[in-house]
């Protein structure tokens, strides 16, 4: 079965905007480039419960999430965020069902998550209970 990277066809959004760090910097299909995360990254203000959203723009099934590092560093503003799918926009989507949460990623490296097929429109980037930056280089999302 041939898995598509349905990010790059959704719409992103955020809670907030660092700089000039969007949303749609983490689905342009670029993991790394080099040079300052701030061009290339989505990273949200520092604030409490920091999230990012992919709207699909339809319901997938999806088997596997990619999340792409910084290069420099602040590692820990891609740690502890849990990636959430499904088709409520409650909470801003941060309550629908959780695939995985990341663990420290390292500097310029992907970490993948595999999600059995769950069903989703909305895939989020959500960290809970901690004020923080949220930074995402790059979000990949395979399903059908």
């Amino acid at each position: 079965m041939f898995l598509e990277n349905l990010a790059l066809k959704g719409i992103a959004v955020q809670s907030s905007t660092y700089y000039t760090s969007g949303a749609a910097q983490a689905i342009d299909g670029i993991r790394y480039a080099p040079g300052v995360a701030h061009t290339y990254c989505s990273i949200t203000s520092y604030q409490l419960n920091p999230w990012w959203r992919l709207d699909l723009l339809d319901s997938y099934y999806i088997y596997k999430v990619t999340v792409t590092n910084r290069g420099d560093s602040w590692l820990e503003q891609t740690t502890g965020v849990e990636i959430r799918i499904g088709n409520s926009l409650e909470n801003n989507g941060n309550n629908n069902p959780r695939c995985g949460v990341t663990s420290l990623v390292p500097a310029g490296s992907s970490v993948s998550f595999k999600c059995g097929g769950m069903e989703g429109r909305y895939v989020n980037m959500y960290i809970p209970n901690i004020q923080q930056y949220l930074t995402l280089c790059e979000v990949e999302v395979y399903g059908t």
